[in-house]
């Protein structure tokens, strides 16, 4: 009886020593984790650094190494040339647009078979680089020919020959509307509203790319012209009655409707001491808003303006990208500069597209590319793909959509409106050629002497649109009288030709 007591006592002992040990080897822990747990904070954040660093690796050399290589401030590009002839640049119909020379002795030249007419778009390769030179570079010193071909040139020191960008530019578009603006300053874009397609992007003054490095001085240094100046990206314009698009579409989203408007044009408005009149004077009598668009009836938008007011007007205008980044590699920044608190004269000016107003000819196309796409715009490209020296594909670009502008049912109104300007309208010369037209002309006026600039801004085959074009003729006089013929010389090549 007294050992069952002691072992049960002895038993009671060690469970208890036990549960002591159990508490003590538990304190213990807490203790070591409540010390170590700084270390334990900094080891994980060194881990998820290490991680998060071979992540971005792995996304940048399989995402964006090739934007940050083909960057035009990226020097080592060029190195690229040591070991491949550049590649060409062609039309989409296949012609020539640069290409490089190997004389015996294994000299270079890069060679332009269009010289001046694709200066701007497909640019120069010397003294720096611009146009698709510049765009493409990565591209035109990058080689994808067969590798056992690459390995013979290497072996025997040859250089392999780079691939082949293929433009969306049209050879037979781009050399219409060269032809057609003539002797004129000025510049066209030709777009495909469904794609974002460039077929065609002329600007003068311009030059010959083939004599850049000779004339280099002298074009860098002649403030008259400015030829290395692309006037379709970087030119930046009143939009005078092409703005009157904005303004009608500010209408619309206040109003609703274009039904019931009624204004009585008396030839001039004045507010303020300020006087606005319509083109020559012209009394346009009782108009709806379909006839004082189509008149381009400068007193009905003045007057349109002020009950829209300032800030309603601004924030129409920056919705079609006005002060906002285009979705281009180079151009210049539209500008709208309205604030609410602006003066009813400003306002007016504005609301026809003078007072501060600048917009760039690219820009209106892409404003007038998203009309006719129902009120989408797609992403602008000028590469529809890269081939090597064999023609096969390595890459093809997909057409994407950039952004929405407007609705589906707004882009239907401003169509119907720019179509009744070809059909009764200041565009009247556009209607009947064989194919439909919406459009807007425009008269800017960019001095004290009422000069003015040529506009005209317009797509084709209207239920189902093939092209959008966008027109300036710097001191042209009236849309009309420069831009719309140019527009229709454009039109016809593309329908004719």
């Amino acid at each position: 009886m007294r050992m069952k007591k002691l072992r049960r006592s002895e038993k009671k002992r060690l469970k208890e020593e036990e549960r002591e040990r159990r508490l003590r080897d538990r304190d213990i822990a807490r203790i070591r984790r409540k010390k170590n747990r700084p270390f334990t904070f900094v080891s994980v954040f060194f881990v998820l650094i290490f991680v998060s660093l071979i992540g971005y690796l792995i996304y940048f050399d399989a995402v964006k190494s090739d934007d940050f290589i083909n960057s035009p401030y990226n020097t080592r590009q060029d190195t690229f040339s040591d070991r491949v002839v550049r590649g060409n640049i062609q039309s989409s119909d296949g012609e020539i647009l640069a290409q490089t020379d190997v004389s015996e002795d294994g000299t270079e030249q890069r060679n332009y078979p269009y010289a001046n007419i694709f200066a701007h778009a497909v640019g120069y390769d010397t003294n720096g680089k611009s146009g698709l030179e510049s765009e493409a570079n990565f591209q035109l010193l990058t080689s994808h020919s067969f590798f056992l071909e690459q390995m013979k040139n290497e072996f025997s020191g040859k250089k392999n020959q780079g691939d082949t960008v293929i433009s969306s530019l049209n050879a037979d578009l781009q050399t219409t509307a060269y032809n057609s603006l003539g002797d004129r300053r000025g510049a066209v874009v030709v777009m495909e509203p469904s794609t974002g397609r460039i077929l065609a992007m002329v600007s003068k003054p311009d030059f010959d790319p083939n004599t850049i490095a000779e004339n280099w001085s002298t074009l860098v240094n002649d403030e008259n012209n400015s030829s290395l100046l692309n006037r379709a990206t970087n030119g930046a314009y009143p939009p005078g009655s092409t703005f009157k698009i904005v303004t009608a579409l500010d209408y619309f989203r206040q109003k609703g409707s274009l039904e019931g408007y009624s204004y009585l044009c008396q030839g001039s408005i004045t507010v303020d001491d300020h006087t606005i009149r319509c083109y020559n004077g012209t009394v346009h009598g009782q108009e709806d808003f379909y006839s004082a668009f189509a008149r381009s009836c400068n007193c009905a938008f003045a007057d349109m303006g002020l009950s829209l007011g300032a800030g309603s007007l601004r924030n129409t205008a920056e919705d079609l990208l006005f002060n906002k980044a285009l979705p281009l590699n180079s151009y210049k920044t539209s500008k709208f500069t309205l604030e609410n608190n602006s003066p009813n004269p400003l306002v007016m000016q504005t609301s026809i597209g003078q007072g501060n107003t600048l917009v760039s000819p690219m820009h209106m196309a892409l404003i007038t590319s998203a009309i006719a796409n129902d009120g989408v715009l797609m992403k602008p490209t000028m590469i529809d793909k890269i081939v090597n020296n064999s023609g096969d594909t390595v890459k093809e670009t997909e057409k994407t959509e950039y952004k929405r502008l407007m609705t589906s049912n707004e882009a239907n109104i401003l169509g119907k409106l720019m179509k009744n300007v070809v059909e009764n309208g200041t565009a009247s010369a556009l209607n009947g050629r064989g194919y439909t037209v919406a459009g807007k002309t425009g008269s800017a006026e960019f001095d004290e002497n009422g000069s003015s600039h040529s506009w005209f801004v317009g797509y084709s085959n209207v239920d189902d649109p093939d092209i959008a074009v966008a027109v300036i003729v710097e001191n042209g006089g009236t849309g009309s009288e420069a831009a719309v013929p140019i527009a229709a010389d454009v039109f016809d090549a593309y329908y004719f030709d």
